[in-house]
Order: C-alpha cells, then sequence, then structure tokens
C-alpha cells in the first residue's frame, strides 16, 4: 500500500482563526464538493506562509462562503489572509494509480476557484508510472496537458 494525494486545495487563503472553538478546518462545502473532499475527513495543512504543517479534520461552513477557518489549536499555525494547501489522501495499491484522479483546485486571492486539475498516472513508453496534470475546468474538458515530465 502506498499513501497518495486524493483531492487538493492549492493556494486557498485563510479567512479566519479561531483558537475558542473545539478543533477542525470550516471549509467551503461547494469548494469541497468540487474536489472531492469530505465532512469529517483527516485533511493535512501546509503553509505557505510560515512552513508550519498540521492535520486536522474538516467541517463544512456556510455554502458559498469560501471559508477557510483554522478552529482550536490549529488557529496557532496561521493567520488570516496566509495561503496554505489543503490536502486529502488515500491508502492504494500502485496498480490502481492508474485508475484514482485527483482533482486539485487553485484559487484567486478571494478564494474563487480559478482553475480544476487533474493529476494523471499513465504507462509511458518510458516507464509505467508516468505522471501529468491536466486542465479540467469546466468548459476546458479538451484542455492540453499543463505539465509532463521532464525527461
Amino acid at each position: 500500500m502506498i499513501k497518495i494525494v486524493r483531492a487538493k486545495f492549492h493556494g486557498i487563503r485563510v479567512t479566519g482563526a479561531d483558537l475558542d472553538y473545539h478543533g477542525s478546518i470550516t471549509l467551503d462545502p461547494e469548494q469541497c464538493a468540487l474536489a472531492g473532499i469530505y465532512p469529517l475527513e483527516f485533511v493535512e495543512i501546509w503553509n505557505k506562509s510560515s512552513g508550519a504543517r498540521i492535520s486536522t479534520y474538516v467541517i463544512f461552513g456556510e455554502p458559498g462562503s469560501r471559508a477557510c477557518v483554522l478552529n482550536g489549536a490549529a488557529a496557532r499555525t496561521c493567520q488570516k489572509g496566509d495561503e496554505v494547501i489543503i490536502a486529502a489522501s488515500l491508502s492504494i495499491e500502485p496498480q490502481q494509480l492508474y485508475t484514482v484522479k485527483p482533482k486539485v483546485l487553485t484559487f484567486h486571492p478571494d478564494n474563487r476557484v480559478d482553475r480544476v486539475l487533474q493529476y494523471d498516472v499513465y504507462k509511458s513508453d518510458e516507464r509505467d508510472f508516468d505522471f501529468r496534470t491536466l486542465d479540467i475546468t469546466e468548459g476546458e474538458e479538451n484542455a492540453p496537458v499543463l505539465s509532463v515530465p521532464i525527461r
């Protein structure tokens, strides 16, 4: 078994920190649904501003709020305006990499979704497990690959 990223928010900004709350991270359920992140799911959070890395669970806030609020002890790791990466994971057998297609959301500074990306592992002529990032933003299903491995 290997542990892989299953869904990711890349560059969402912290909208609040509530030390006196009983714990977790509050996220917009509409954005979570787009990426495939569930309530009560444990996620890793990496603060791009401070380098802090924590693990906590997701609770849903108000739909459409674009919320990213760190609660309880997690509130000590981030400040309003910090850019963070939030990743949900999955344990699988390596052969399952071909069927798992993690979604990655990127964000504008006001936490509107900018792009919807998809990680894709495939078998190439060079290797059994190759990698690329596809842009699957609505209306761009046939968009070109954003990045391919350097050979």
